[in-house]
């Protein structure tokens, strides 16, 4: 009443006490969390939302029948939008039907971690948090200890914040069971190894493990690229031995790849389904081939960063901009491989190029390569793509420009393509700014965006000063933060979501995993804005394709051809049939 009535004033704190506003952050995390929300933002269904708030507005004035009609309509434009596709996809990967046969079914009680590092103290803490007690094999004691401790750590956080009981945090911890000696993992109905990743460490590993446990023992590995076949090959009973790659942190992050080897049970694939989701985690099934979904179709986003870079079209912070805020990713490529690890994710890579027979597509970069070798491995070492021990400065975008250029003529000449008096701003289609200008014999400047308010731009050398500000200055006009690049073939944005989809739909048409979990694999494991064969429903199959073949034919290499699936949904979605 005293605020209504008298003006009274409130206190930030007391307001969001009485549910006024939403969140009080300090100064010190205010832009972070501001940043964070607005990323959060980009990716919700705004077309929806902007329907229902419409139709709110709406009901004041209008009658029962006239609303009930306009909500009616409404339903139908949003049952059309992209975002309800994708929306739905999601939806159904909850309810796929997660049972096939039950030969090789068993109840798993007890669970074995092979060893104590990040990921398999993660996955220990996940099953034990579940109701299973948990063998936690290494065999260092004192790795042992330490991921205890790190487990205990986490838990009682949890508690501290009111996440988590204290009777729960005690009986968790108590079916942690550290051990040392493999034939204690007899005892084990599923055995998850998280040790090193190398071919010949595991498959000693899993020829071990089929002398110790029983037949009827589940066996998976966490490998994040290594074939499953290959692990399986000298092991009794391979139809029991699967993939079960958790990502990193696997108490936080849902999803789970059930990775099949050529002699993998089917029953086997579905129990381990049914298991993840009894954690809590979203399965998905996908057939071993090089990097599974995730680390197949992610390849692209770094090694186009990294070719940027190479090639000296922006700085490092320039290029994380662009796909973060541009494009809606929740981190750039460059600091996303600093918090990876450039020897995890240099690794990762190489591992995919030679499994693919050193497809060019997938080849790593000597950049990487030497940031690997002179130590500078990111965050974790304090030096990487960035320096972690100093406080980055957050990126601005190119200064206002205060010439008048007002009245402009603006007019949409195309789709992607608007005049501005002499100037084309013409949306990138692989093709640089500078061969635009000459083919077209006017000032050109290409422009790379989304949906995100960061857009970067590259002019044409033979342009006239004046005509790339002149475009400056209307997407300034447009709210726009404008980034200049060098001129360069696909730009950063369209490029690098361009080659991303066209990795994902080769996998679709390898047979690799369904569309439906290639979409849900990179939404959960990597936390793309879009599924990115919805994304490309959505973009345009025509325009991808076109981009893809102007960057082959500026290349001349193999690395951009687009997959024969791509050039099909192209020619489907032109209208005609082949």
């Amino acid at each position: 009443m005293g605020l209504a009535l008298l003006g009274n004033q409130l206190s930030a704190e007391q307001a969001h006490e009485w549910g006024m506003i939403w969140q009080v952050v300090d100064d010190e995390t205010l832009a972070d969390t501001a940043q964070q929300l607005a990323r959060h933002l980009a990716t919700q269904p705004t077309f929806g939302l902007g329907l229902i708030k419409q139709a709110i507005n709406s009901a004041e004035t209008n009658t029962l029948d006239t609303q009930l009609d306009l909500e009616r309509d409404y339903q139908r434009l949003a049952g059309r939008s992209a975002d309800y596709r994708e929306g739905v996809s999601a939806f159904l990967a909850k309810r796929s039907p997660q049972f096939m046969g039950n030969s090789m079914m068993i109840n798993v009680q007890t669970v074995a971690v092979i060893g104590s590092g990040t990921m398999g103290a993660g996955i220990a803490e996940v099953a034990a948090s579940h109701g299973h007690q948990v063998l936690l094999y290494d065999i260092s004691a004192e790795a042992l200890t330490r991921a205890i401790d790190g487990i205990h750590a986490r838990l009682n956080s949890r508690v501290t914040r009111g996440k988590l009981t204290a009777e729960t945090c005690e009986r968790t911890l108590k079916r942690l069971i550290p051990v040392t000696d493999i034939h204690a993992l007899a005892a084990a109905d599923l055995v998850i190894e998280a040790a090193s990743e190398r071919l010949e460490v595991k498959k000693a590993l899993f020829a071990q493990l089929a002398e110790v446990c029983p037949p009827q023992t589940l066996l998976t590995t966490n490998t994040s690229s290594i074939s499953i076949t290959a692990i399986a090959a000298e092991v009794k009973n391979p139809e029991r031995v699967a993939g079960l790659h958790f990502f990193n942190p696997a108490p936080v992050m849902k999803l789970v790849e059930v990775v099949s080897g050529l002699a993998t049970a089917a029953e086997v694939v579905e129990q381990l389904c049914e298991l993840t989701l009894s954690w809590g985690k979203q399965p998905v099934r996908c057939h071993s081939t090089p990097g599974f979904i995730v680390n197949r179709v992610a390849r692209p986003y770094y090694s186009e960063a990294w070719r940027a870079l190479e090639e000296q079209v922006a700085a490092p912070e320039v290029i994380d901009a662009a796909l973060r805020d541009g494009a809606g990713f929740p981190m750039g490529p460059l600091e996303l491989t600093d918090l990876i690890g450039q020897d995890v994710n240099f690794a990762v890579t190489c591992s995919v190029f030679n499994a693919f027979w050193q497809e060019r597509r997938f080849l790593p970069s000597l950049v990487q390569q030497e940031l690997v070798i002179g130590g500078r491995l990111g965050k974790k070492s304090g030096l990487g793509v960035y320096d972690w021990r100093a406080e980055r400065e957050a990126v601005v975008g190119l200064e206002a420009v205060s010439d008048s250029f007002s009245p402009m003529k603006v007019e949409k000449k195309s789709d992607g393509v608007t005049e501005i008096d002499d100037v084309l701003l013409i949306e990138t289609q692989g093709e640089t700014a500078q061969a635009l200008a000459i083919r077209l014999a006017r000032p050109v400047v290409v422009v790379d965006k989304m949906a995100g308010k960061v857009v970067t731009i590259a002019a044409a050398a033979v342009n006239p000063d004046s005509a790339t500000r002149k475009a400056i200055y209307y997407l300034q006009q447009q709210g726009k933060t404008v980034l200049q690049i060098a001129d360069y073939p696909g730009m950063l944005i369209w490029r690098t979501v361009a080659m991303i989809i066209n990795e994902a739909l080769d996998a679709l048409q390898k047979g690799v995993a369904s569309e439906q979990d290639i979409d849900t694999a990179m939404r959960l494991g990597v936390n793309y804005p879009y599924g990115p064969l919805a994304w490309g429903a959505q973009l345009g199959w025509q325009r991808i394709l076109r981009l893809l073949e102007n960057l082959q034919h500026h290349y001349g290499e193999e690395r951009y051809r687009p997959c024969s699936l791509l050039r099909q949904r192209a020619l489907l979605e032109s209208g005609y049939e082949s």
